[in-house]
């Protein structure tokens, strides 16, 4: 996907989105999205307690290069209000990349996050990552629920007993 392209997903619930790479220009917007994520799933996201995510913290999604990184954000095609954020960073060969995904609050339980974990984990698959990876706090039992029915594996992660990491190889 390239940063003018963008896919309409439909989610299990049968909300409609739409979904695009994000762009400089939508750090304000990232900032008013972050602050409708409960304060819990920023922490996860951000692995700390803040109320806003800093420019710092949103750099890696608003400067990915399109090849071993992306970032992606996800509209409800209703009301055209960002619900969803998500990226994949990979290691400089390109065969490891690693996810993330923040869903607003209000919009949890709808499968947002179901579904933009696909379209993360298939363009890092597209752009010859082997492995995708998901570092979590052990705190974090849906997202590793979410992650685990996605056909994510926990693997040994020894650099911090707080969080696991699950992995999903592609064939």
């Amino acid at each position: 996907m390239t940063i003018a392209e963008q896919i309409a997903i439909r989610t299990r619930t049968g909300l409609d989105l739409h979904v695009r790479p994000v762009r400089a220009e939508d750090e304000p917007a990232l900032i008013a999205f972050f602050e409708k994520v409960s304060p819990e799933d920023r922490r996860f996201r951000f692995l700390t307690a803040a109320d806003h995510p800093s420019h710092q913290q949103l750099l890696p999604m608003v400067t990915a290069d399109h090849d071993h990184s992306e970032s992606y954000i996800a509209f409800d095609r209703a009301t055209d209000q960002i619900v969803a954020s998500g990226l994949f960073a990979s290691d400089p060969a390109g065969e490891t990349a690693e996810l993330a995904v923040s869903i607003r609050a209000d919009y949890r339980g709808q499968g947002v996050g179901w579904a933009l974990l696909d379209v993360i984990a298939e363009a890092a698959r597209k752009r010859g990552v082997r492995k995708v990876i998901s570092i979590e706090s052990r705190d974090n039992h849906a997202a590793i629920e979410l992650e685990r029915e996605k056909g994510f594996e926990p693997e040994y992660f020894d650099a911090d007993p707080g969080l696991v990491l699950l992995v999903k190889r592609f064939a």
